[in-house]
């Protein structure tokens, strides 16, 4: 039987329990974790603290605790994770959206501004390897005139988008595709045409994969990480097609890994399609999208 507990000795318990696993923020999560389980805000968490936690309740945080310790996603956990103020649901079989995409977002909603079009009028978008469809449900949502294709390599990885889409009400203005980047209009009977594409790629080197942390390296799916030999394999086969595809005033912006801008940008270059090419910067100073003007 277990020991009553109230939700304040049950979270101290549980952030002494993540911390000895190696959690950075383990109050947080402790807190992240009880609060999901609840169906409740962290707030209402301090509120009831003195609380006792029910024991069916108690034996489902016990549960996500030990996945947490052994190194699972808080995001995987949970279920959802946060992106540009919207949630998205998220499982193993997609990549947990990050901070640095958001950049990406930014970089989208400036262009579109700089051509008069706030509300996306007459644009066409692209999303590269979707995922979860955070970049193009996002776009979506923020442009509500503007209508966007998403591909990904993943039939798995295009369902969870497309669950994402209908979550935030914009399926009806996303088309999906599954394959590798543009090989996945190969047979259409016309030829697409985008004045923006956003895109992840994989941009982990082969051989930096097994020093990535264990929670990445075990969880997250290695198809969103892997970037061949060098890291740059998907940039390569990416802008081997664009030109085929992107028209002009164009854009394309591509998320970076920190360092690797030099590399992406002789390939941007090598590619002789843009008028124009800069860095939009991280909150560290590293350069994170290349944005590519047509």
């Amino acid at each position: 039987m277990m020991t009553p507990e109230t939700i304040e000795e049950v979270l101290r318990r549980a952030s002494f329990c993540l911390r000895k696993a190696g959690v950075e923020q383990p109050g947080d999560e402790a807190e992240l974790l009880l609060a999901h389980l609840m169906g409740a805000a962290r707030l209402d968490l301090f509120l009831q603290r003195r609380m006792e936690l029910p024991a069916p309740l108690k034996v489902s945080f016990e549960a996500a605790l030990a996945r947490r310790r052994r190194g699972e996603p808080l995001a995987y956990i949970t279920g959802t994770r946060e992106f540009y103020g919207l949630t998205f649901a998220v499982n193993p079989d997609v990549l947990i959206p990050r901070p640095e995409t958001e950049f990406v977002v930014d970089a989208a909603l400036e262009w579109a501004k700089e051509q008069g079009r706030l509300r996306g009028e007459g644009i066409c978008g692209l999303d590269l390897g979707t995922g979860s469809g955070n970049l193009a449900v996002t776009l979506a949502h923020l442009l509500p005139q503007a209508c966007f294709w998403a591909v990904d390599l993943s039939p798995q990885a295009l369902r969870v988008a497309a669950g994402n889409a209908r979550r935030h009400g914009v399926n009806g203005r996303i088309r999906w595709r599954c394959g590798s980047y543009f090989q996945a209009f190969a047979g259409m009977k016309r030829r697409l045409r985008f004045n923006l594409v956003v895109a992840n790629p994989p941009y982990i080197s082969r051989a930096a994969l097994e020093n990535l942390p264990e929670p990445v390296k075990n969880f997250e799916p290695r198809l969103a990480l892997d970037g061949g030999p060098d890291g740059l394999a998907g940039y390569r086969n990416l802008l081997a097609d664009l030109p085929r595809y992107i028209s002009s005033p164009g854009l394309a912006a591509l998320e970076i890994a920190a360092g690797q801008d030099r590399a992406v940008l002789a390939l941007c270059r090598e590619a002789g399609l843009f008028r124009a090419l800069s860095f939009r910067r991280d909150y560290q100073g590293w350069p994170r999208v290349i944005e590519g003007l047509i």
